[in-house]
């Protein structure tokens, strides 16, 4: 698709689909030629793999009751074989961008090879899951993706205290749309310009740092600090700094609860009635 965008010309050859070849016969055609893989006939995973993660199918792994086996991956270490201490990180953000680790700056391809290595570790980022491809089919996949785990869990922590309600609400729906989008292979389209633009505005006050703990297989967010945060103490607190005005909860109560009221007096039913009718 993103030659289709940016070269509409150009020809795409795709010998092994194209000539219908099986898993085995791709590999024994690899090996015929001297093509270096990474798989066997033993371990015929088919894996894509960039800076973001890694993901593996195929072979076992078409059996969605099996267990995927340990070979299956290779960024994580196994939960029950981590470290029996947890590790803590501090990563600092500008404009909703990572750009420091424990106070070290970083560019994002150091700074995601990093997590993955620290995360990986700890095995964070293990997914196992059925994926619904563009075409109709389900697949089971296993994912590797310590450092986006780490990233996201960190950044959607992060705009919980400086974006809005109403903002989180509609950006939830952005992020799907988008990353349904990117999975479809429409990246150089118009729409995911248009999504973009959305998405960089609403990151303009998402800086700050935010505390992580990785521990067998988890990533807990267990601190969050920022200059532009929308959380104020002085209205959130029980104690006796408490600033929020109490007794303006009547009023806002029966003007909040007075479409419920209305809609009760005029069309409460019993269940008796409503099995009638």
């Amino acid at each position: 698709m993103s030659i289709n965008a940016l070269a509409p010309g150009i020809k795409i050859i795709a010998p092994a689909r194209e000539w219908g070849m099986t898993r085995e016969q791709t590999i024994e055609y690899a090996q015929r030629y001297n093509i270096p893989i990474p798989i066997t006939a033993a371990s015929p995973y088919s894996i894509d793999e960039c800076l973001w993660g890694k993901s593996c199918e195929c072979g076992v792994l078409e059996n969605p009751w099996m267990e995927p086996p340990a070979d299956a991956f290779t960024w994580t270490t196994s939960p029950a074989e981590a470290p029996d201490k947890p590790e803590y990180a501090e990563i600092d953000f500008e404009k909703g961008l990572p750009v420091a680790i424990d106070r070290k700056k970083m560019d994002g391809v150091s700074l995601v090879g990093k997590l993955n290595e620290l995360a990986g570790k700890h095995g964070v980022g293990r997914i196992d899951h059925i994926e619904d491809r563009l075409v109709g089919i389900k697949s089971r996949e296993i994912y590797e993706a310590p450092a986006a785990t780490v990233l996201l869990a960190a950044h959607r922590a992060l705009e919980a205290m400086t974006l809005s309600k109403y903002q989180l609400r509609f950006k939830e729906k952005v992020a799907t749309e988008y990353a349904e989008l990117i999975y479809d292979g429409l990246w150089f389209t118009s729409l995911r310009q248009d999504l973009a633009a959305f998405v960089r505005s609403s990151q303009r006050f998402v800086a700050g740092t935010v505390r992580v703990k990785l521990f067998k297989g988890n990533c807990s967010v267990v601190g969050r600090r920022s200059p532009r945060s929308l959380y104020d103490y002085g209205l959130a607190t029980y104690d006796k700094g408490d600033v929020f005005d109490q007794g303006a909860s009547a009023g806002f109560i029966h003007i909040w609860g007075l479409p419920v009221r209305t809609q009760a007096q005029v069309q409460s039913v019993t269940d008796d009635e409503l099995e009638k009718s």
